[in-house]
């Protein structure tokens, strides 16, 4: 890789270079704090004296409030200032997070208390989300779309490496709590850059018929596309599936069959390690078919559940994870410039917000079931359950024409209010993308 593939895309404008930073640049902080917070939630609630359902109902609090509140979020990121909508949410996530790392740094945090300062931090999230991604959708143009979300998704999970292996390492030598002391300044700094981000470019929006028009508006533009819906429901099962197992189980057979926190972390920081080399594929490659490449790379999610469910040792675990991880960031990039090529900018966050809602829905249930299905069937045989999941819902999305044959537009097209090409040329008006 040289030089040039690390800088921003040279066909945007000043100002978008520097929202691109910006953006980048914030997302690297907080991934940096998030992911060894998430780690430092689940042996917070274990040494707390919590079991496998207690660390199911923590997660699943988290995820509940994306599942109320991604739609709202959603609408309020195309109406209002998108940049103000991720400053709001990250000054939530840090208030939350402080509180929650007090809480335990002073030895008296209940089951209650970090369920509900976990819930606040996941309603911060429904909201930043669909914010996030129409703002970084709307920064880049052109045919270097694709390379601009390959090196920001790049960046980001260069800081999950670290994220995860520090938390990892940091909660095998002093209190959880320090961890989720650093999220918490993390998006107090992240939120401070976000602040700086110009959104000048954005079209002013024309006053609607209000919130529930807008949230109609945005579900027309979802279910019209089989393809977008398709995967969306695909999804549902395949993040709930990994959700329970990376969430729950990983954790619970890092500390019985691992030996401990570090072992977990590590094995995250080789997913990271995996996206980010996925990402630098993704800067060279560019597949004609994009939701069919990007299908066939989901398959892999399934092996660190299963990974988990033999299990594997740490060296084992570690590779399974970096090809999940690799495999993931080509759809992820794919998943990206679909949405972008196919989606119009005004409505990117409301599409975002269904792609979001449809894709966390499930995981509430999930991962608060974890525990009770562990205990009815086993372990192991709840972690192949989920990989089962993952295989046979991404075999059948690809039975669905338009996620097949949905193709890269090589010239640029506009796209119309409803969100077909105007000029459709053989390859750019084989599918749609949401």
């Amino acid at each position: 890789m040289t030089a040039a593939d690390l800088a921003p895309p040279s066909d945007l404008p000043s100002r978008a270079v520097r929202n691109y930073r910006l953006l980048t640049a914030a997302a690297i902080i907080t991934g940096l704090g998030t992911n060894g917070a998430l780690i430092a939630a689940a042996f917070a609630v274990l040494e707390s004296g919590g079991d496998a359902g207690d660390v199911g109902l923590v997660a699943a609090a988290r995820t509940a409030p994306l599942v109320l509140f991604l739609l709202i979020g959603g609408a309020v990121a195309d109406r209002l200032p998108r940049h103000r909508v991720m400053v709001a949410a990250n000054t939530l996530n840090c208030l939350s997070q402080a509180a929650f790392a007090w809480l335990v740094l002073a030895g008296d945090a209940r089951l209650w208390q970090m369920m509900v300062l976990t819930a606040l931090c996941g309603t911060g999230q429904a909201f930043f989300s669909p914010a996030a991604e129409g703002m970084l959708m709307s920064t880049v143009s052109g045919e270097q779309a694709s390379r601009a979300f390959a090196l920001f998704r790049m960046s980001v999970q260069g800081a999950a490496i670290g994220g995860a292996a520090l938390g990892g390492a940091m909660i095998a030598a002093m209190d959880p709590g320090w961890v989720l002391a650093i999220d918490a300044a993390a998006f107090a700094v992240a939120g401070a850059l976000r602040s700086f981000l110009d959104v000048s470019h954005i079209p002013s929006r024309a006053p609607g018929g209000g919130l529930l028009a807008d949230l109609r508006e945005g579900w027309q533009e979802f279910v019209g596309r089989t393809w977008l819906w398709a995967v969306v429901a695909q999804f549902s099962v395949v993040v709930a599936a990994v959700g329970a197992a990376e969430a729950v189980y990983g954790p619970l057979v890092a500390r019985d069959e691992l030996g401990g926190a570090r072992p977990w972390g590590l094995a995250l920081a080789a997913f990271g390690v995996g996206t980010l080399g996925g990402a630098v594929l993704m800067m060279r490659w560019k597949p004609r078919r994009l939701l069919l490449a990007g299908t066939l790379c989901v398959f892999p999610l399934a092996l660190p559940s299963a990974g988990l469910a033999v299990p594997l040792p740490v060296a084992g675990l570690c590779a399974v994870m970096f090809v999940s991880g690799a495999a993931i960031e080509v759809f992820g990039v794919s998943w990206m410039t679909a949405l972008h090529q196919e989606i119009p900018e005004e409505k990117l966050s409301r599409v975002s917000a269904y792609d979001w809602f449809g894709s966390v829905a499930m995981v509430p249930l999930a991962t608060a079931l974890a525990g009770p299905v562990e205990s009815l069937v086993g372990r192991s045989q709840a972690l192949w359950g989920c990989a089962a999941l993952v295989v046979l819902v991404t075999g059948a999305v690809l039975f669905v024409p338009d996620v097949r044959n949905l193709t890269r537009r090589t010239s640029p097209t506009e796209v119309v209010a409803g969100g077909a090409p105007a000029s459709a040329d053989a390859e750019g008006a084989v599918g749609r993308l949401g």
